[in-house]
């Protein structure tokens, strides 16, 4: 099958968008990673005087992760899907979080300039067309000694691991997402994007090939151990 992305990927998204909460909310641990993501940003103060980003927000799990971690900070979340966008919008949310409609290609056209504390990327980076051009992007976003985290499925490239994530895409995700309103292509794409994706190992060495200092790579717990992890890293102090 062929991979999606841009336009195509955020149409997928569109129309899964209606029942995308309750599918993640079938995946055990899904909210819980989220947070320790978040948790892993290790900001300071709870984000007291911060600004952070949450690249590639979606309905906005991702950013209510960010706002537990940080309950103090202005928080700029950002995703390429109207419809998820629309779903993000019509929960409840504080003073200091606001959505933007934008590619993580193309940030500045989207008026998303930065400077940011902090970003966090869940389930982005492998959905990209150029990974390492986004990546560059959002290291010129962050602040000198910034912090990023990215949390994704990438699998450490043990064939065990690989067989794990197949049973579970064809087993359970896709069978699920084929009743909803998107149907199955966003979950067949899921599956072969991240079979098709860096391995762990590969990723945190593209993370140091991006720039990024301090780069770290720390597993979840569950059944996705060795499937999903979440890297860490700084933009160097001395990048001016």
């Amino acid at each position: 099958m062929t991979l999606l992305h841009g336009p195509g990927l955020a149409d997928a998204f569109d129309r899964s968008a209606p029942a995308y909460d309750l599918l993640v909310a079938a995946n055990p641990g899904y909210h819980a990673q989220l947070r320790l993501a978040a948790r892993r940003l290790a900001l300071p103060g709870g984000g007291a005087g911060q600004h952070l980003l949450d690249l590639g927000c979606g309905t906005g799990a991702s950013t209510a992760a960010l706002l537990r971690a940080a309950p103090r900070a202005r928080i700029t979340a950002v995703d390429a899907s109207a419809g998820m966008l629309a779903r993000a919008r019509a929960k409840r949310w504080p003073p200091g979080v606001d959505f933007v409609h934008g590619a993580a290609e193309s940030l500045a056209g989207a008026g998303v300039t930065g400077p940011f504390d902090a970003v966090l990327a869940a389930y982005l980076v492998r959905n990209t067309a150029g990974p390492d051009a986004v990546l560059a992007a959002v290291r010129g976003l962050l602040r000198p000694g910034g912090r990023l985290a990215v949390h994704d499925y990438t699998l450490t490239g043990a064939p065990v691991h690989r067989a794990v994530w197949s049973a579970v895409c064809w087993g359970v995700v896709i069978p699920l997402g084929a009743v909803g309103p998107g149907g199955p292509g966003l979950y067949r794409h899921l599956w072969r994007s991240v079979l098709e994706f860096d391995t762990a190992p590969a990723f945190r060495d593209r993370l140091r090939r991006a720039g990024f200092a301090d780069v770290r790579v720390s597993p979840v717990g569950g059944w996705q151990r060795g499937i999903t992890h979440t890297f860490t890293a700084r933009r160097p102090a001395a990048d001016r």
